[in-house]
Parts: structure tokens; sequence; C-alpha cells
């Protein structure tokens, strides 16, 4: 497929601007183009049949299974995209006056206390605009807890055990706390005893996502919590994979002070390749006090307003009052469950244990529990066996129609393949996936060249992803490649 500065050709157009009479800006010497953009010239109907190519090259939920582990990349339904794109929350500016956006403030009134429901907390600030936002906020916020208490300068480390997120680790230095590790247990569980030598009056916080990123609920979390409790320290909920425990489980009754919530996951977005994403954190009552302002509220006499008198505030942490039309989105989401919204982790549960029963024979199973909303399993033995990676089974998947599970994570699980079908599929789907699971298990044992090719019909074969991530090219090099005609 050429590109689209080289399907250019001089003088074609798609568009031709209307003739006005008003008056041209004058703008400033030191930004005036001295020559003309370098743009492709090309007619309408290619144009389109160029991007509309372009778009069947792209991979996403709308066109296949995508079981990426810990992503929970489920269906969006489009009435929550024609709801987001209505006039009054689309068209809304965020200088708007709060007289004039009664509406949209409601929106979020109602979405923090349906958030604080269902994490079992008392307050929520929806500003952070992802889950690493919301983590390095309700850090921010543990911080300020203990700074108020006079403890700033004795509470320095923070606990997160070796499952957990990248980006905890990440928050952890980015707050100013010192970083100490806890392994897991036989069982998937974080080790107790080592943890009890951990724990002092040095500690501020856990970082726990439960369940894990190895989708299995702690077994040990009423202990965990009388540990840090005990302890005087605090308790911070990683949202990631609250899919699974939605309205069953609530990270407050287990003990939490503060959680995110990744709406783009749990609550409907199209948040593969950086779409919108949202973080919400909700708090316990001893946290309200220092979250971000200004805080959506409903004055006495009915209406919504923005409460900026917050002295113990740590302030701003995003521009306005964060990403509103996933708001939208997720409020849609939430009311069309209802009062069943613990069915859409119920469903999520099952199908995880459904695509485990069919796959673990076929595949390591490090840990054998039922799973939660996903599981990891391992590819070591056909690695040892036959040459053949969780890498090399991942590019053959491809070839069969799926998107790749996540691979090599968490890293306690050597050669992981870590998959999450959510709520949103169906049996025969899941089904398809585990026999091309199953058949590129049998594919490595007789057939382990082939896998390690793998994908051989996708557009674009295996690539040096190193040298790939190293080595962008994102814009068309003219100096490189050969040059359209002048425009």
């Amino acid at each position: 497929m050429k590109l689209i500065y080289e399907k250019s050709v001089p003088g074609r157009a798609a568009y031709s601007f209307p003739h006005n009479d008003l008056p041209v800006p004058d703008v400033p010497e030191e930004l005036r183009r001295t020559e003309p953009p370098r743009l492709p010239e090309i007619a309408e109907p290619d144009l389109v049949r160029h991007f509309t190519q372009l778009s069947t090259r792209n991979f996403g939920i709308d066109t296949g299974f995508y079981p990426l582990g810990s992503c929970t990349m489920k269906y969006n339904p489009r009435v929550n995209e024609r709801l987001a794109l209505l006039q009054g929350f689309r068209d809304l500016h965020p200088l708007q006056e709060a007289e004039g956006a009664q509406g949209a403030l409601e929106l979020m009134w109602r979405l923090q206390e349906i958030l604080a429901e269902v994490a079992g907390l008392d307050a929520v600030s929806l500003q952070p605009a992802a889950g690493s936002q919301g983590e390095i906020t309700g850090l921010m916020l543990i911080r300020a807890y203990f700074a108020d208490r006079g403890e700033a300068g004795q509470r320095r480390k923070v606990i997160v055990p070796d499952t957990a997120h990248g980006t905890n680790p990440a928050s952890v230095a980015m707050a100013g706390f010192e970083l100490v590790g806890v392994k897991t247990d036989a069982r998937g569980n974080i080790d107790l005893d080592e943890l009890r030598t951990k724990v002092d009056g040095e500690t501020a916080a856990l970082m726990l996502t439960n369940p894990s990123t190895l989708g299995l609920f702690d077994e040990g979390i009423e202990e965990i919590e009388r540990i840090f409790h005990g302890a005087g320290a605090l308790m911070y909920y990683d949202g990631a994979n609250l899919n699974a425990v939605c309205g069953i489980a609530r990270p407050g009754d287990m003990g939490f002070d503060v959680v995110h919530i990744n709406l783009h996951k749990t609550f409907s977005q199209p948040h593969g390749g950086g779409g919108p994403g949202g973080g919400p954190i909700a708090v316990r009552d001893i946290l309200e006090p220092f979250i971000p302002s200004p805080q959506v509220v409903r004055l006495d006499d009915g209406s919504f307003g923005l409460d900026e008198n917050r002295p113990k505030t740590i302030g701003r942490v995003r521009g306005f009052t964060g990403p509103f039309g996933v708001f939208v989105r997720s409020y849609a989401y939430i009311r069309a469950y209802g009062p069943e919204l613990k069915g859409m982790s119920e469903v999520a549960v099952l199908n995880a244990n459904y695509l485990l029963a069919l796959l673990k024979d076929a595949y390591d199973l490090p840990y054998d529990r039922l799973c939660m909303h996903e599981f990891v399993l391992s590819a070591r033995h056909l690695k040892r066996e036959h040459g053949v990676a969780a890498l090399d089974v991942a590019k053959r998947l491809m070839d069969y129609g799926f998107h790749p599970p996540t691979i090599y994570f968490p890293l306690v699980v050597p050669e992981a393949l870590m998959i999450e079908p959510t709520e949103t599929e169906a049996k025969e789907t899941l089904d398809a996936f585990a026999d091309a699971m199953l058949a590129i298990a049998r594919e490595a044992a007789e057939r382990p060249e082939l896998v390690k090719e793998a994908p051989m019909t996708r557009v674009v074969r295996r690539l040096d992803e190193v040298k790939a991530v190293k080595q962008l090219v994102v814009k068309y090099g003219f100096g490189e490649q050969p040059v359209p005609a002048e425009t």
C-alpha cells in the first residue's frame, strides 16, 4: 500500500475553499511561513479510499476478539457514543458558568455517588485523567494526610507486591516515597510472613491490585488489612481489575482507604490505541479533605456547583474537572445495568474460568485455582520442549484472527500468557479462541518452525520490535524517500 505522499499528484485537490471577504489576520512576522507546507495533493475519492484501506488494517474490539489481559478490552455499546455526542454535552465549554451547565454537573455528581457506592468509600474526585494519574493522586493524598498529622518525615515507605502493574512503582517514586517490594507465595497471594517483617512505623501505605494481575483474589486480604491499619498505615487499591468484583465485593469493605477506578476499562470506553481514559479516585472520610479541587457538589437548593473552598486540598491534578465525555459514557453504561451491575462481573468471571478450563491442560498453569476475570498461563514447557516461546504463540494467534493476549506479564510467571475475555464475548467466540490456542499448542509440537515464523497471513510479518521502538518513523522523510513533485 502506497503512502499518501506517494499518491500525490500536483494540482489535485479533495476540496475547494469558498471565497470570502473576511479580513486576513495580521500574523506576526516571526510566526509566518516562509514557504507553503508540503502537503499531499489527492482527489477526494482517492483520499477516502486511502483512509478506508488503512482502517481495514487496524485491529480493534469492533473487528475481533481482544483478550488483552489486565486491559479489559470490552465491547463499547454504541448508545454510549450517541449520548456523549448529544449537543449539550458535546459542545459544552469547560469555562461555562455553573448555572448554564447544570445537566453536566448533575451527571458528574451522580457518577461520583455511584462510584463511591461501588468502591464502598465516602467521597470521589473525578479529576484524574487515567489510572496512572489516579495512582499518583491517591499517593499525594496519602502524603498530605500524614503531613497533616505531623508524620510526613516518618511515613516514607510504600509496599508494592511483585505482581503489581508497572505504574505502581513509578507512582511511588514520583510521589516521593521509598519503594519496598514483597513477594508472592505459592498460591499466588502476598507472602504474609514476609509482609509482616516489612510493615512498621515508617510504612505509609500498601499498593495492591485485588484480584491481582495473576487473576487471583488475595485470600489473606483481611489479615493484610489488620497488618497495615494496625501499624497506622493506609491501603491503596489499584482498580485496574475492578471488572472482576463490581457489585460483589467493595474495596472499602476490604479495608482500602483510597481507590482509583479505570472508567475506560470497567465502565466502557474505547481506550485502545491511546483513546480517552478516566481514573477517578474514591477515598475514605479521613482523606476527603485533601481531594483535588474543585469538587462537584449538590447545593442546599438542589442545584449543582463546584466547591473550591477546600483549605486542605492538594489542588488540581488536571485542567478543569476531568474528561467529561468519558463520564457520559461510563454513566450510561452503569445506568444500563442498574442494580444488576454485578452481573457484569459475574459473567466476566464465568467467561474467564470457562476459558481456563479449556486451556489449562495444554499450557502450564502456575497457580491451580479458580480465577477471577482473567488468568495467567505459561508457555514454558512449549519453549523448553519445542523452542516455542510465549511471543511465538502470540504471533501465531494473529493468523487465526485473534488479537494476542498480554505476554511476559506479570513478571513472576515465566513465558506468561495473560488472558482476559471480559463479559461481552459469546461462548462461540471463546470456543473459537480456545480451539486456536489448542491448535497452536499442537503446532508447537508438530511444526514448531511454523509457529516461530508467524504471523504468516498478516499484512506485516514479524518485526524487529526493539528496532521499531528505538527507531520510530512517524513522518514522511522527504530527504530519505522518493519525493513527490513539488506542491
